[in-house]
């Protein structure tokens, strides 16, 4: 419908743009919410009229607040949800900064507002369906990457994705998230050159895999759209795994 649209938060690029993608191809509006403006116009220029952009730094309360304001005023019917924004820069325990430690907190604080605001907006409007990209990280420590702050915020976004989805199912509102292992996205250039993410996960993480590869945007964006649909209706409070069965050979 012309009046509704799918709010991606971290829409920009990885799997919140295939999520995009594939909503946009069945014919939904999209709203995408990046930090680079380039990267939100190549991506509103790919998905053509059914979306629009919303440059904003989650880690820039400022920002973030004038966000929640532009959905509080907007009557647009904010139907879905995708909390797809993140940051991962591996770094041992003993080595970890204030710093780093606040700039996984930052993203957890513009989520966890950001999704009241919208909240809101579907409880007023009937409902809707909320899916957060959590992380296998957060249920499973891995030698090769050390990430005590990232995977406590993770797992933060996992518990409030269960907490969500027992208040808001009387409104209407249902609330997912998918928890993926290695996909092949811009968000491993915190660590690795950006030219080199694709020979480098594909090379030193396939085997990692129970099913023999990494995964794909669009991978995770089938299950994030399928969560978002009417197919999914009597699903919420779930925390899927979408990670080539790494957790089903952890366990």
């Amino acid at each position: 419908m012309a009046d509704t649209t799918t709010l991606i938060i971290g829409g920009s690029s990885g799997m919140g743009l295939a999520a995009a993608q594939q909503i946009v191809a069945k014919g939904g509006h999209v709203t995408l919410v990046g930090s680079s403006a380039d990267k939100l116009n190549a991506a509103r220029a790919g998905l053509g009229a059914l979306a629009d952009i919303h440059q904003v730094d989650l880690r820039n309360t400022d920002q973030v607040d004038g966000l929640i304001e532009h959905i509080k005023e907007n009557n647009r019917h904010i139907q879905g949800l995708i909390n797809a924004a993140g940051t991962f820069s591996p770094k041992p325990f003993l080595e970890h900064t204030s710093e780093d430690y606040e700039s996984y907190m930052d993203l957890n604080r513009a989520t966890f507002f950001i999704t009241q605001a919208i909240a809101e907006n579907m409880k007023a409007n009937g409902g809707g369906s909320i899916v957060n990209i959590g992380s296998m990280w957060a249920k499973q420590a891995v030698r090769a990457t050390p990430s005590s702050a990232y995977s406590m915020a993770k797992a933060g976004l996992h518990s409030l994705t269960q907490h969500l989805a027992l208040e808001l199912a009387p409104h209407g509102i249902r609330v997912n998230a998918v928890s993926p292992a290695v996909v092949v996205t811009p968000i491993y250039g915190a660590f690795i050159e950006p030219d080199k993410i694709e020979e480098t996960l594909t090379g030193g993480f396939d085997a990692f895999h129970p099913i023999g590869r990494v995964g794909r945007p669009e991978d995770v964006a089938s299950t994030i759209t399928h969560l978002l649909s009417e197919d999914a209706s009597w699903v919420t409070g779930a925390v899927w795994d979408v990670d080539g069965g790494v957790m089903a050979g952890l366990v």
